[in-house]
């Protein structure tokens, strides 16, 4: 199984017409895409650049970029998937509590929250995004969120004073504060800071050695948003997840985590489902429906990873709370997975 992004390989299964008309889809100039990174039994099938409107996170107004693969581009909540991953590392070298620990045990000056129901709150709940607590995150530029108050309140008194809107583990809904939370208790348990942990643990293992974790107002790690890598370097994360956790002959990631991260745990109401930091849905190819996992981030950011067809789909773009990208990034996964043929 391959391990290695060199340089362009042959088509790797691919119909060369059918595969022409995905990347014309891609430079289409009516969306915003900057990046795109094909990888088919972990060779490079195809990485193109466009040039177009980007900003950063803290940045106000956009301005026109040359984007290359050179450029770290932000991700901004695909950071939520690869601290999915990097507590699954901790979690497989005995770090990390158990996933069925009630979070306000790890809080104990936060002990009087622990009733009406959020006693029952576990890390499980977090992950999956289930924590039934109440929270608005930042969508289409909604302005009122609690997504945005995370850049400087305390995480811990901020998420758990909240009240439950559902049970733990009865409904999905997407919240950073689950992220940030699980960050502060990943670092307090491995006595590492998060870019500490992934710089040892997942990014130099992988051989990405060019990267940016930004920070929030108060100085912490946002693991919500902040993490910028190049595109190819994404699908390395994401052919490690295909290759259930291996690189190079070394198990960086456990197996059976990545079996769990990539399972459905709950529905999310429009027709995907959550797993560990991990959106779940489908796609046709070769006649039939194959099961992708994939990691979004705001504005077009998609790694898509479809392990029954052994491939990896890298999409950088700079539509910040368009409403519509999503509806184009799944447009273009579906064009790359209907140019397989064999």
């Amino acid at each position: 199984m391959g391990h290695r992004i060199d340089a362009p390989a042959p088509l790797a299964g691919f119909n060369a017409q059918r595969l022409d008309e995905a990347l014309a889809l891609f430079a289409s100039r009516h969306v915003n895409f900057h990046g795109l990174v094909i990888l088919r039994h972990g060779a490079l099938v195809n990485e193109t650049y466009r040039n177009g409107r980007d900003r950063g996170l803290y940045q106000l107004l956009s301005r026109q970029r040359r984007f290359d693969a050179a450029q770290l581009h932000d991700l901004r909540s695909i950071t939520r998937s690869v601290v999915g991953l990097l507590w699954g590392i901790a979690h497989g070298q005995g770090l990390a509590p158990a996933l069925d620990t009630p979070v306000l045990q790890l809080y104990p000056a936060l002990a009087r929250l622990a009733r009406r129901g959020r006693q029952a709150i576990t890390v499980r709940h977090l992950l999956t995004n289930t924590s039934g607590l109440s929270w608005r995150e930042m969508h289409a530029g909604a302005l009122f969120n609690n997504e945005l108050r995370l850049h400087w309140r305390s995480f811990a008194p901020y998420l758990l004073r909240r009240r439950l809107s559902a049970p733990p583990g009865m409904r999905f809904n997407y919240n950073g504060g689950g992220t940030a939370l699980l960050a502060e208790i990943l670092a307090s348990h491995t006595g590492m800071t998060l870019q500490e942990f992934a710089r040892i643990h997942l990014f130099e293992p992988l051989g990405i050695t060019q990267w940016e974790w930004c920070n929030d107002l108060r100085g912490r790690p946002l693991a919500f948003s902040g993490l910028r890598l190049r595109p190819q370097d994404l699908a390395r994360i994401g052919q490690l997840l295909l290759q259930h956790g291996q690189w190079q002959g070394r198990q960086l990631l456990p197996a059976a985590w990545v079996d769990e991260a990539v399972r459905p745990h709950i529905d999310t109401g429009d027709g995907r489902q959550f797993g560990y930091h991990w959106w779940l849905g489908q796609v046709d190819a070769l006649g039939r429906r194959h099961q992708w996992a994939g990691a979004f981030g705001n504005g077009g950011q998609r790694l898509y990873v479809v392990p029954a067809l052994n491939l990896t789909v890298v999409l950088t773009a700079g539509a910040y709370h368009s409403p519509t990208i999503g509806r184009h990034c799944n447009a273009l996964l579906k064009k790359i997975a209907a140019a397989i043929e064999h």
